[in-house]
């Protein structure tokens, strides 16, 4: 599954995107948005894999908001104008599709995404350890000793048996690089190994005496996941 985020001002551009995804030949979900400052927030919130980014935007522009995403998903940018397909090119983008857009040059530049996160998946989660850069040296952790992972704003520590690890990275990105049958996210700010939990009460997991909250955007889907073991 293929999660896109789509922000434009013009709903008529954003129902486009969501027929045409609903069209797509590869399982495909995307989030809508109008407003530029939630958009940003859902991001940092959810790992998304695609972003559909208008340029000319009232308060800000596509281009600014790509660049002001420290870890950006890949970009198909969706406009109405011409000139800015060079600034397309300078910062990567996958494609730059320019409206109306054909259902067939959707399909193009979302395929061609779609062989993009191919490419780039991380490998780890078919092994049972990962490789982080922590200071001046490679660390390998095995997957087992994870108890969690903390967000500490561009860092993330992850709390192991042992000493905790600290390493520059955002947790959206670590957590695309985990198993998801064994880890899930249960707040903006942690990440959690499902086998440590050792309690669930009041929106609160305990995990080696550590007491983990439960925010309210996580708490139903990490509910709906525990209770089928229940």
């Amino acid at each position: 599954m293929m999660k896109c985020l789509a922000l434009d001002d013009e709903p008529l551009a954003l129902e486009i995107i969501e027929d045409f995804v609903a069209k797509a030949p590869f399982p495909m979900q995307v989030k809508t948005f109008e407003n530029a400052a939630l958009a940003l927030r859902y991001l940092q919130e959810e790992p998304v894999d695609l972003l559909f980014l208008d340029i000319k935007m009232p308060d800000i522009t596509g281009i600014q908001f790509l660049k002001s995403l420290k870890h950006p998903p890949l970009v198909i940018f969706t406009t109405a104008y011409e000139e800015y397909a060079m600034d397309g090119f300078n910062l990567d983008v996958v494609d730059y599709l320019l409206k109306p857009i054909p259902f067939e040059r959707f399909l193009k530049a979302v395929t061609k995404a779609q062989e993009y996160q191919q490419v780039s998946q991380p490998k780890s989660m078919e092994y049972d350890y990962i490789f982080v850069k922590t200071e001046y040296k490679i660390i390998k952790i095995n997957l087992e000793d994870i108890l969690y992972i903390e967000a500490l704003k561009d860092y993330i520590k992850i709390y192991t048996h042992n000493q905790p690890v600290l390493t520059l990275k955002s947790l959206k990105a670590f957590e695309s690089r985990l198993p998801k049958d064994k880890f899930m996210r249960v707040h903006r700010s942690y990440l959690v190994a499902m086998n440590k939990i050792n309690s669930v009460e009041r929106n609160t997991v305990m995990i080696a005496n550590q007491s983990i909250p439960i925010s309210e955007g996580y708490r139903d889907k990490f509910y709906d996941v525990i209770t089928k073991y229940s």
